[in-house]
């Protein structure tokens, strides 16, 4: 039987004090449909990443490292999980949660921050939330103690007239989405000065680091950016030579640059656990404002490499040193990780569906092969297991009405072919056999909860 979510969280703080000023401090830094190869340490040829890029080459950048879903409300309950959307009903056929929506992350849920805060962690929620805004799912019910940011997408809340071609425009409109923006869940401007949030969120995470100085603290930051609308503040507006998309990569650049610098600044780099990554691949239907998968297959929606590949950096000067690893990790990994650094239990009653990563960043020590399952909604798509990923079903991201479902498997080595081109299933049976075990033992642990996207 699921232990309550109330039980889960009184067990992980049994016996232990108050955190100490020496516990790690975690921040996760989250960019909003941005593509594998829009970084220059992911090779990108036209947008300059000189901040993130540093970030990389001081800490360890993951090769092959995969969001938790192909959109963004999934991708989201499954980092803050440390499970994949479907288990917490964060998945289904609406694919994300709209102003409409009735439903959210459920109450039940153990997120990070909650499992932090139980630990004596300050947790602060800077940016997109996407996880619902009714009582229960919200980020101050969720284990956050300050939240400032939107509720949901920048291009939800509409005005009349507005079209999707104002939303991937090279000039959209300042007043063209009304969405919010609030802290501590009071609406404090409407519309929200899209110009501005990059740089508003940077100066909110500056804020959280100095008040905390003295005490450990969580930091979830998810950029708005670079999800269509796309806006630039006035220092960055026409400076990249990948024009507006890259002049909003270069803002994050620029954001995440002064984070790690505050870091340093305040002698909390050493003790820091800085992660960055992406919630899904690029939205590539936006034509020049959406992002670039690089030699990935597909973008955003999908489940094909190009759509849940994505950046994955984690920094922490003097616990874990400069690497470059093409060991398969996904944000469900976040949670556990987290947890171990601050010494907490993994998750109690909880079933996680990532791995500590630490023994793997700070001492090189191989993870155990694992799969790893694409769904689309609640529908498991593809799976890979160490070098190899088999496609059930396939489907683009958008635009593509019907998915095509392959007997047998379409079979892929990711190692030799990343970009999915060459189908060698007639020649591995054996890695098919493999993989279909994995897939009956992953359902036999996969129980039906309710739809929260309906």
């Amino acid at each position: 039987m699921r232990i309550p979510a109330a039980v889960i969280l009184a067990l992980l703080s049994v016996g232990v004090r108050a955190a100490t000023p020496a516990a790690p401090n975690v921040i996760v830094i989250l960019t909003d449909d941005q593509g594998y190869g829009d970084l220059g340490c992911y090779g990108s040829p036209s947008i300059r990443t000189p901040q993130i890029d540093r970030m990389a080459a001081e800490g360890a950048r993951f090769t092959d490292f995969y969001s938790g879903a192909e959109v963004c409300t999934p991708s989201r309950a499954a980092l803050l999980t440390g499970r994949y959307p479907l288990r917490s009903g964060m998945a289904g056929n609406r694919r994300v949660l709209f102003p409409n929506s009735a439903g959210g992350l459920p109450p039940a849920e153990v997120t990070l921050a909650e499992a932090l805060k139980a630990r004596g962690y300050a947790t602060a929620h800077i940016g997109k939330w996407h996880l619902g805004i009714h009582a229960g799912s919200r980020p101050q019910d969720q284990g956050f103690d300050s939240t400032f940011g939107l509720p949901y997408s920048n291009d939800m809340d509409a005005r009349p007239g507005i079209t999707a071609k104002d939303r991937f425009s090279p000039t959209p409109p300042a007043d063209g989405w009304n969405v919010a923006l609030q802290r501590d869940g009071k609406e404090i401007e409407r519309p929200a000065d899209q110009t501005t949030l990059t740089q508003r969120y940077t100066a909110e995470a500056l804020r959280v680091i100095e008040a905390n100085r003295t005490r450990p603290f969580f930091i979830y930051l998810a950029h708005t950016m670079p999800h269509t609308p796309l806006f630039a503040s006035p220092a960055f507006r026409g400076k990249s030579r990948r024009g507006l998309y890259g002049d909003v990569i270069e803002e994050l650049d620029w954001s995440t640059g002064e984070i790690l610098a505050a870091l340093r600044r305040t002698g909390l780099a050493s003790r820091t656990l800085v992660v960055f990554t992406s919630d899904n691949g690029p939205w590539l239907t936006e034509g020049a404002q959406g992002g670039s998968a690089g030699p990935l297959r597909e973008g955003k929606g999908s489940t094909w490499e190009g759509g849940m590949r994505v950046p994955g950096i984690f920094w922490m000067p003097g616990r874990i040193p400069p690497s470059i690893t093409s060991t398969p990790a996904s944000s469900l990994d976040i949670f556990p990780t987290a947890l171990a650094l601050a010494g907490a239990p993994a998750g109690v009653g909880v079933e996680l569906d990532g791995l500590d990563l630490l023994p793997h960043l700070s001492a090189g020590q191989p993870l155990p092969e694992r799969p790893y399952f694409f769904y689309r909604g609640t529908n498991l798509f593809a799976c890979r297991l160490g070098d190899w990923k088999a496609h059930f079903h396939t489907q683009a991201g958008f635009g593509q009405p019907q998915r095509e479902n392959h007997e047998p498997p379409l079979l892929f080595r990711l190692t030799h072919d990343p970009a999915e081109k060459y189908n060698v299933a007639a020649q591995h049976p054996d890695v098919l056999a493999r993989i279909a075990t994995a897939v009956t033992a992953h359902r036999a642990t996969v129980k039906p909860v309710e739809d929260q996207l309906k």
